[in-house]
C-alpha cells in the first residue's frame, strides 16, 4: 500500500525543521518506487495510490524513464528504425536543423502540444517543413509511449493552427510553382541535346519523379494490352535515392546514390506513352544497350544539383557571353527560355497538361503515381477509352507546338 514519508531540507549541512513529503509505492515486480517534492502528506499518498492502480491495470510508466531527454530518446528511436535511406536522411536533417536545437535536453514528459505548436509556428523555414518537424516529433513520442516511457503522446492527432499571415504566405508559395508551355519544353529540350533533352521531354510528358527517371532502363519500356487497346508504356518500379548515409548514432558516412523500391504502392505504375515519345525512347534505348536511359556521359547516376547546374540552368536560364582567355575558350551568349525551370516543375507541368486535355481523375491520379482520396478511388477505374483520349491529347499538343515552332522534329 502506498504511503508517504518526510524529507527534511538541509541548509549548510544541517537538517532544518522544514520538510516536504515523498511518495512511496510498490512498482511492478515488488520494488519500491518513490517520487519526492509533495507539499502535503495527502498529495504524496494520492500520487502513490495512483501509481499502484496503474500497475494493477497494466498501464504504469516509470517516472524515471519519463525524465529521459528528448535528444537521447530520439537517437535511440532513429537507430531502431530502418526505413528507406532517403527517409533516414530527411529525418536527420530535420532533427539536426530544427528539432534538437530546441528540444535536445527537454525531458520527454515535459513536452506539451502548446509549446511544440508555438515553436513550430516560429521556425525559420517553409511552412511544410515546420509541419513535418511536428510530425516527426510525434512519431518519436509515440515510440516512447510504446516503450512505456510516457503514458500518452501529447502531440498525437493534433492539428497545427497557424496565423492568417502564415497561411497567406504558404498559399503564395504554392502559387509560385512553375509549369512550362509545350513550346518552352521543346525549346529547352532541343538546347539540351538528344540525351539530356529527352530526359527533360520525358519528365514533362510522363510526370516521372526525379529519382524514378534515373532508374529507368531499356527494359522499362513495354506494352499495355486491354482488349483491343494497346499502347507503349514506361514501367516505374524503383528509383535512385540520393542521401547522406548515417550510422546508428546519426554520424555522417558519406553521400550515397543507390537504387531503392518506389515509396508507395501508387508510385509503382505503368505510364502510357504518346506515340512521339515512345518512338524517341525506343530509338534512344537501342543506343543504351540495356543500361540506364538517362545517365551522365561518364556513367553512374546524375546528382540532382549537378543536373541542375550543368543542364537545366544554362538551357532554361541562358548564359552570358564569355571572352576568350588563357585556358578558356570563347563562349557566345544564350538567351533565356524560362528562368527557374526545374525538373520538379516539369513534373507539375505533366499534371497540368493532363488537366488541360481533360484527363479523367481516375486515370490522372494513376499516371501521376498519386493516391486518390475518397470513395471514388474505390469505385472509379481507368478505361481503354480514357487512356486513348489521354494519349491523343498529349500527341495533339506536342504536334501543335512542333508546327507552331516550324520544326519537323525536336532534334533535326
Amino acid at each position: 500500500m502506498a504511503y508517504a514519508e518526510k524529507v527534511y531540507k538541509v541548509r549548510n549541512g544541517q537538517k532544518t525543521k522544514q520538510f516536504t513529503w515523498r511518495s512511496c509505492y510498490k512498482k511492478p515486480g515488488g520494488g519500491k518506487g518513490t517520487e519526492p517534492g509533495f507539499p502535503t502528506r495527502r498529495l504524496a499518498e494520492e500520487y502513490g495510490e495512483q501509481q499502484e492502480a496503474a500497475v494493477r491495470a497494466g498501464r504504469w510508466t516509470d517516472p524515471a524513464l519519463a525524465q529521459t531527454a528528448f535528444g537521447a530518446w530520439a537517437r535511440e528511436w532513429m537507430a531502431a528504425k530502418s526505413p528507406r535511406g532517403r527517409t533516414v536522411t530527411t529525418r536527420w536533417a530535420r532533427l539536426e536543423a530544427h528539432i534538437l536545437p530546441k528540444w535536445e535536453h527537454t525531458p520527454i514528459r515535459g513536452i506539451t502540444w502548446f509549446d511544440a505548436e508555438q515553436w513550430a509556428n516560429g521556425l525559420d523555414c517553409d511552412d511544410v517543413t515546420a509541419t513535418h518537424c511536428l510530425t516527426l516529433m510525434s512519431q518519436i513520442l509515440t515510440g516512447a509511449v510504446d516503450k512505456g516511457m510516457i503514458p500518452v503522446n501529447p502531440l498525437f492527432g493534433r492539428r497545427r493552427s497557424r496565423t492568417a499571415a502564415a497561411k497567406a504566405h504558404a498559399a503564395a508559395r504554392e502559387e509560385d510553382k512553375l509549369w512550362a508551355p509545350v513550346d518552352v519544353v521543346l525549346r529547352v529540350a532541343r538546347r539540351a541535346g538528344p540525351l539530356d533533352g529527352l530526359h527533360i521531354l520525358t519528365t514533362a510528358f510522363t510526370g516521372v519523379r526525379w529519382g524514378e527517371s534515373l532508374a529507368l532502363r531499356s527494359s522499362s519500356l513495354g506494352k499495355r494490352s486491354e482488349g483491343e487497346f494497346t499502347c507503349p508504356v514506361l514501367a516505374v518500379v524503383e528509383e535512385v535515392a540520393e542521401y547522406a548515409k548515417r550510422g546508428p548514432a546519426g554520424e555522417r558516412l558519406g553521400m550515397v546514390l543507390d537504387l531503392e523500391p518506389v515509396k508507395t504502392a501508387e508510385s509503382r505504375r505503368r505510364i502510357d506513352l504518346p506515340p512521339f515519345l515512345a518512338e524517341l525512347l525506343v530509338e534512344h534505348a537501342a543506343s543504351r544497350k540495356g543500361g540506364y536511359l538517362f545517365a551522365p556521359r561518364g556513367g553512374g547516376h546524375w546528382r540532382r544539383g549537378n543536373f541542375g547546374r550543368q543542364v537545366m540552368r544554362p538551357c532554361a536560364d541562358g548564359r552570358k557571353a564569355v571572352a576568350k582567355t588563357r585556358g578558356r575558350a570563347e563562349r557566345s551568349a544564350v538567351e533565356p527560355i524560362m528562368k527557374g525551370l526545374t525538373m520538379r516543375a516539369l513534373r507539375h507541368t505533366h499534371d497540368t497538361y493532363q488537366e488541360q486535355i481533360g484527363v479523367k481523375p481516375a486515370l490522372a491520379f494513376e499516371q501521376a503515381g498519386h493516391r486518390r482520396p475518397g470513395i471514388k478511388a474505390v469505385y472509379q477505374h481507368p478505361t481503354p477509352d480514357m487512356r486513348r483520349d489521354r494519349l491523343d491529347g498529349l500527341q495533339e499538343i506536342y504536334e501543335s507546338a512542333i508546327a507552331a515552332l516550324g520544326w519537323t522534329r525536336v532534334w533535326e
